[in-house]
């Protein structure tokens, strides 16, 4: 047993929870099927072969991912097929602009669904750019309370965009992938 608690023999334990993720995951970056399921078989291996290497068990969602991403940029180097890696996969503190497109068709819904003071501050904040400082004298309340506002309004909206999806996030906390949630979303 590694220090961490994980044997070897959990891969398949493992792979039968992620395993369709991850070839989704891999197939929204290559086109090519029965490429992508080859490169699934090579996390699968090197999931297998490292896994004494997890430090943390709780870091396994993004363990897995990253072993998946790299694993997608080592093919796209090695056999040079475009003139570059896909945007998103390089240089993953750049995030992927799909993907951020594609969440950001779920925000306002979210903030629409806010109560009143924070909805209002966060649209204040945020979309408008107000400091927090105007925002107090525009809604006729002391500093504090409009710094309240805005970071339980943000707190509220994280909740709700969690609720909805699990995201992956790269060294620099940019979304790089995300995947809906089985229970769905009530907003988006």
């Amino acid at each position: 047993m590694t220090p961490t608690g994980i044997k070897p023999a959990d891969t398949e334990a493992l792979w039968k929870e992620y395993h369709a993720a991850l070839r989704r995951f891999i197939r929204r970056r290559i086109s090519d099927e029965a490429t992508a399921d080859d490169l699934l078989q090579d996390v699968y291996i090197k999931v297998h072969s490292s896994i004494g290497s997890l430090k943390d068990r709780e870091r396994v969602h993004a363990w897995l991912y990253r072993i998946a991403r790299n694993t997608i940029i080592d093919y796209y180097r090695t056999r040079k097929l475009t003139g570059r890696i896909p945007e998103g996969l390089s240089d993953p503190g750049t995030g992927d602009r799909r993907i951020l497109n594609e969440l950001s068709s779920c925000v306002q819904p979210m903030i629409d669904r806010l109560a009143e003071p924070y909805r209002e501050a966060l649209i204040l904040s945020e979309l408008r750019g107000l400091t927090q400082k105007d925002i107090a004298e525009k809604q006729g309340i002391s500093l504090p309370g409009a710094k309240s506002r805005v970071q339980r309004g943000r707190r509220k909206l994280k909740e709700m965009m969690l609720e909805c999806c699990h995201y992956e996030f790269d060294r620099r906390g940019g979304i790089y992938d995300y995947e809906r949630k089985k229970h769905g979303c009530r907003t988006c």
